[in-house]
């Protein structure tokens, strides 16, 4: 046991020293520029889960059944139950506002589908403006009105199945847009309109011992994206975890009411230096959830936390419903609510 232990230790700090590594390497030299700028429609990096974004959004190895879809569709096949519905709102900065949902179905050997959709709301204050004419203007800009068509969404169809006891993959394919307004050329009026296909593709893998498990994850990949005459990659993001309900080493006697399940994760955005992530969770009875979590090597977030409340089953049937808030240092902090039900 203690050879295992410090093999996670060692594992760990790893990753924390490899995401710092590689974070200084893509620092330009004196300069300080980051990999920014570099994608579109980058409101498919937004994490819209409580769960998981309570845990640092520490996820990959962790989520199981309708919500893993947005994480790692891995866990579809970990679905207990028969039949979920899972929906969550996300009020995000600047009065910008998410949804989204889920229906999973378990087809027993046959691997789990579900489908998905996730819909951006940027509210109605959406202003086109240009340079000054003037030097002397005190705002520095003018307003030319409201712009219409704002807007983004994506919707999916995913499939999940265990190939043994031990080892589980799944995908997603989605459709995704968005919606910029329109822009005022030479040439003319052009819409900023763009809609693609992304995939998704991940694994996860449980060696044997106790509930450890490895999990790993591709998301957002697809074709480019142009905007007049800009082109840029869709958001993709690459992520490996472990978790562990550490209390099968430590406590193994309360396990059966009582789960300690932490988790860490490195991510390899294309927008972005590498970061890390970790998150804790602590269930009671699983009836009351507690969870925390910290993302390292960001610009405005860091520490999460949330709380998870599952209903007693009725006839087979539960309800789980999930709140998470997320500081950001220089924004208000963000409020994320998901209601499950489980047939």
């Amino acid at each position: 046991m203690m050879k295992f232990i410090r093999y996670i230790l060692i594992l760990i700090i790893s990753i924390s020293l490899g995401t710092f590594t590689v974070a200084q390497e893509n620092v330009a030299p004196g300069v300080g520029m980051k990999k920014l700028g570099q994608s579109s429609m980058n409101f498919l990096q937004v994490s819209v889960s409580p769960r998981a974004s309570a845990m640092g959004e520490a996820y990959t190895a962790i989520g199981k059944g309708a919500e893993s879809i947005f994480y790692n569709p891995a866990g579809l096949p970990e679905m207990e139950s028969r039949f979920e519905l899972y929906a969550t709102t996300t009020q995000w900065v600047a009065d910008i506002n998410y949804m989204a949902g889920v229906a999973a179905w378990n087809m027993g050997n046959a691997g789990v589908i579900g489908v998905s959709f996730l819909t951006v709301d940027y509210g109605d204050d959406n202003i086109w403006t240009g340079l000054a004419e003037s030097p002397s203007d005190e705002k520095g800009y003018v307003e030319y009105g409201t712009i219409n068509n704002i807007g983004a969404y994506a919707m999916g169809i995913s499939y999940g199945r265990s190939i043994t006891n031990k080892f589980t993959l799944g995908g997603n394919l989605r459709f995704v847009g968005q919606q910029l307004g329109e822009s005022y050329l030479e040439t003319g009026l052009e819409k900023n309109d763009e809609t693609q296909i992304s995939y998704d593709m991940g694994v996860k893998f449980y060696p044997g011992y106790e509930s450890f498990r490895f999990g790993m994850f591709i998301r957002n990949f697809g074709p480019s994206i142009q905007y007049e005459e800009i082109t840029s990659q869709l958001p993709q993001v690459f992520s490996i975890a472990v978790a562990m309900d550490m209390l099968d080493v430590f406590m193994p006697s309360i396990t059966e009411t009582n789960n300690l399940l932490v988790s860490t994760e490195f991510v390899h955005p294309i927008n972005y230096t590498e970061r890390t992530k970790v998150g804790v969770e602590y269930n009671y009875n699983n009836i009351l959830a507690l969870r925390g979590g910290y993302k390292f090597n960001t610009d405005v977030e860091g520490f999460s936390g949330g709380i998870g409340v599952t209903t007693p089953s009725i006839a087979g049937n539960t309800i789980e419903v999930g709140y998470s808030y997320s500081v950001l240092d220089i924004f208000d902090g963000i409020n994320r609510f998901s209601l499950k039900v489980v047939f």
